[in-house]
């Protein structure tokens, strides 16, 4: 993609990842795009700013109060002169003081002048990434219209395992492209192809505050999401509720029900060359919802709820005369003998293939980070995967659906 002529501001924040947006910065010089670079004093302690000058060419600011720059108000030039601003990496701290509109140096004061297009590139520990007040602010920054990319999932520099580290240059560089309004995407072996993912998990109410759920996270269907779209796919993702981000290039469809999830595949179905089913939907849900909240009484009594079966939206889906090519059914599954049940779940749905995992075994279980699966092809062989990241599965899972999709497959 060619950058040239284009203005980008970078902000980089006091994070490990501060390393990689040295790699960000060459990105944007090497597309021919003028980079101006800003440091937060934290970010300093992390990576010199003379790196930084070196590979933009340009000078780093790095002071709100530097006397050469106010003499012609740095903040609001900087602001004024970039064409879209981009945060990586974007710290907890940051982002809170961003969404509560603090100007307490440089990179805040000069976002609040900024009145183009941000994009923000979220880096941190998993728990810190998944407390109420860090979704709060990103909650509240994303109906500002900014683009958040990642965080992606995977192993930390704490030595934690999860969400929350720095989506990878190259992810951060497309993001700002389409926020630029350039044309064009880096090429991948899905390019042109368009898949559906569904993931989460569904919850089937029962009166106005309490709900039939499972221990869904999402985290598979996500980073199954996430890789389609790294491989150049046009990627539309409906999803269950979830703590996750959005991963970077993928839109996002959000339902709550088996039946708003249906009704969603049933609209964007048409036309999909991929849809792979990693929601853990809810087979069963109430005959009836209370309009007010059930009140338990004082006569200590249970309470008896009819359930009736949900659309089963995989077989729904296999049953379509215009099926996608390559459609992916998903089995979460308990003791037994996991390939027969996974066989004969994909006989019974109709799929192409179907990854199944056992959740009561260590590392495989919901809401992890990992996973143990096999994966069950047209002609019931079995591919048993070792143990891995739930990226690294995705991958996986991935080039078979890439392969599967190929001219002479």
């Amino acid at each position: 993609m060619d950058l040239t002529g284009r203005r980008i501001l970078l902000g980089v924040s006091g994070g490990i990842a501060a390393y990689k947006s040295a790699e960000l910065a060459r990105l944007f010089v090497k597309a021919g795009a003028d980079v101006r670079v800003m440091m937060t004093r934290a970010a300093q302690e992390f990576v010199g700013a003379a790196t930084f000058a070196a590979l933009s060419g340009n000078l780093v600011a790095t002071e709100l109060f530097d006397a050469q720059q106010e003499a012609q108000i740095g903040h609001i030039e900087m602001a004024d002169n970039a064409q879209v601003i981009v945060l990586a990496p974007a710290t907890a701290n940051l982002l809170a003081r961003l969404a509560h509109g603090l100007a307490d140096d440089l990179v805040t004061t000069v976002y609040l002048a900024f009145t183009g297009p941000v994009v923000i590139a979220p880096a941190m520990n998993k728990n810190m990434w998944g407390h109420a007040a860090t979704q709060h602010n990103v909650e509240t920054l994303r109906a500002r219209g900014h683009v958040l990319v990642g965080p992606g999932d995977g192993e930390m520099a704490c030595g934690h395992v999860g969400v929350g580290r720095m989506s990878e240059p190259a992810q951060i560089f497309e993001a700002t492209c389409a926020a630029l309004g350039v044309a064009g995407e880096l090429p991948g072996e899905l390019t042109g192809r368009r898949v559906l993912v569904t993931a989460g998990s569904t919850r089937e109410a029962i009166d106005p505050v309490r709900f039939i759920g499972n221990r869904s996270s999402g985290k598979m269907g996500y980073a199954i999401a996430a890789e389609a779209a790294a491989r150049g796919a046009e990627v539309l993702l409906v999803s269950g509720p979830t703590a996750l981000a959005s991963p970077a290039g993928v839109t996002r469809i959000d339902v709550e029900s088996a039946s708003e999830m249906a009704e969603a595949v049933d609209a964007h179905i048409a036309d999909r060359d991929a849809a792979i089913f990693a929601a853990a939907v809810a087979d069963f849900t109430p005959t009836a919802r209370a309009d007010l909240k059930i009140k338990k009484g004082a006569d200590g009594q249970g309470m008896t709820l009819e359930l009736g079966r949900t659309r089963d939206i995989l077989a729904g889906v296999t049953a379509r005369a215009d099926r996608p090519r390559c459609v992916v059914g998903f089995a979460a599954e308990t003791g037994g003998d996991l390939a027969d049940k996974a066989r004969d779940k994909r006989r019974r749905k109709g799929c192409d293939l179907l990854v199944a995992n056992d959740v009561s075994e260590a590392g495989s279980g919901f809401a992890g980070d990992t996973n143990r699966v096999l994966i069950v092809g047209p002609d019931d062989t079995i591919d048993q995967l070792p143990l891995l990241t739930k990226p690294q599965v995705a991958a996986r899972i991935l080039d078979r659906i890439t392969t599967f999709l190929k001219p002479e497959a």
